[in-house]
């Protein structure tokens, strides 16, 4: 064996320690890009069901925006307020 010597064996493993490493690496890439695929499928999934029903905050800026609108057009029909 005249061809295994201490420098092929150290870049053999170092290969074999660089593909092992690639390859776990691509699983967790492969498992996270999943996991952020079935989490926008399950936000999706909640904004259409909450679509239906304004949250609070919504409906206070809203009442917020009639007012003011309110308040504007009394202005330009010269309504004192």
């Amino acid at each position: 064996m005249a061809f295994v010597t201490p420098d092929f064996t150290a870049v053999a493993a170092a290969l074999a320690a660089l593909s092992i490493i690639s390859l776990v690496a691509l699983r967790g890439w492969r498992d996270w890009i999943q996991l952020k695929r079935e989490e926008l499928a399950a936000g999706h999934a909640v904004l259409a069901q909450d679509s239906r029903v304004p949250s609070a905050g919504s409906r206070i800026e809203i009442a917020d925006l009639k007012e003011r609108l309110r308040k504007l057009e009394a202005i330009a029909a010269g309504v004192d307020l």
